[in-house]
């Protein structure tokens, strides 16, 4: 049977309404956690204002409401389907022949749709707004001691200690050794005051130093002199630095692939942002499986019983699979398995899942 425009328009509604319900009372209380977790940790900082808190938190919140999404779907489409079948209108648009792939199909459309714009759209307003948030809380609240840039000609690293700080310069990096080549550092007393220069072939990051190799060190009203080797003391670590690289969730999805060639021609492992790039493509897919999953708890008929207890089971599913997608994000970060499939896996099951489950339900 040919399904009516008029009903995919009714139910596509009933779920746009549950969808935009469910993601404010979310973002709500995670407004309001945020909020007080950042008031705590700002506590005892003199230069923390409330309204510096408050604003940390809403530059968050973008970047909250993407990773809320899949159980915003889950939620809102059992809500919407248990509504449908509560009020029997589910159980008439079966007698007039339309099968549950039917009635389905507004819901996983404007699912995938939704995926779409908060990939293309939002992601890039969340990520920039995070970012912001990230500089804040480096700033304000951790004390952060480094600052790193990345450009096509290579990187920027800015480490500060107590007696000053210092700016370095490499064209490529061999990130597993943590060694810079054509090396540049500058070295400033204070803020501004600068006090010398080195140039060198190589550097190396040992325990709390730079080894550099074939160094020229220059200093105002000096002559420069030529060391075989030198040492230059650090605090920083090679797992600071490459923490110091920007976060994949603060870089825009249009932005993603040009960021990770350039971090790799630097010679810095990309597997970070590769895997977010890809769970990025994967979201409109994962969306609508939480869909296929929330078809399967809530479109039984009342009058069997047992509503209360298939609505829990499908909330458990949901969490379920946030975990199992975080265990194999995880496997995809360490390098255990590819990126590509760590990142689709979530998706590609579940989505298996629930058309294996609905299938049993509504032809087994």
């Amino acid at each position: 049977m040919r399904l009516s425009p008029t009903l995919l328009g009714y139910i596509g509604r009933q779920f746009a309404f549950a969808l935009v319900g469910f993601l404010g009372m979310f973002l709500a209380i995670v407004y309001m956690f945020d909020s007080i977790e950042l008031l705590r940790r700002a506590s005892g900082r003199p230069n923390v204002s409330t309204e510096i808190v408050l604003r940390m938190a809403l530059f968050k919140l973008p970047q909250m409401a993407e990773e809320l999404a899949p159980f915003v779907v889950l939620f809102a489409s059992m809500i919407t389907f248990w509504r449908l079948t509560r009020t029997h209108e589910l159980t008439v648009t079966r007698a007039a022949g339309v099968s549950v792939w039917q009635f389905l199909l507004p819901v996983v459309g404007f699912a995938v749709l939704f995926g779409i714009f908060k990939v293309a759209v939002v992601n890039p307003a969340a990520a920039a707004l995070y970012g912001h948030f990230e500089r804040l809380e480096a700033q304000l609240l951790r004390g952060g001691s480094s600052l790193l840039a990345m450009s096509n000609s290579g990187f920027w690293l800015r480490q500060i200690d107590p007696n000053g700080n210092s700016v370095v310069y490499a064209r490529r990096v061999a990130s597993q050794e943590m060694q810079l080549f054509d090396v540049i550092i500058l070295n400033f007393e204070g803020q501004d005051k600068f006090i010398g220069r080195v140039d060198a072939a190589s550097a190396r990051l040992e325990t709390g130093h730079w080894v550099v190799t074939d160094a020229w060190l220059t200093a105002p009203e000096k002559p420069a002199r030529f060391e075989s080797s030198y040492r230059i003391p650090t605090a920083m670590t090679a797992e600071q630095i490459q923490d110091s690289f920007a976060s994949p969730l603060t870089i825009s999805f249009w932005e993603l692939p040009g960021f990770i060639r350039m971090l790799e021609a630097a010679g810095f492992s990309a597997t970070r942002h590769r895997l977010h790039w890809h769970q990025l493509i994967a979201a409109p897919v994962l969306l609508a499986a939480m869909v296929l999953i929330a078809a399967t708890f809530s479109l039984r008929p009342h009058r069997r019983g047992g509503t209360g207890l298939l609505i829990v089971s499908g909330v458990a599913v949901g969490f379920v699979l946030f975990f199992a997608s975080s265990l194999v994000g995880a496997l995809g970060q360490s390098a255990t398995i590819p990126v590509a499939l760590a990142a689709w896996t979530p998706a590609v099951v579940s989505t298996m899942l629930g058309i294996a489950m609905l299938l049993h339900l509504e032809d087994g």
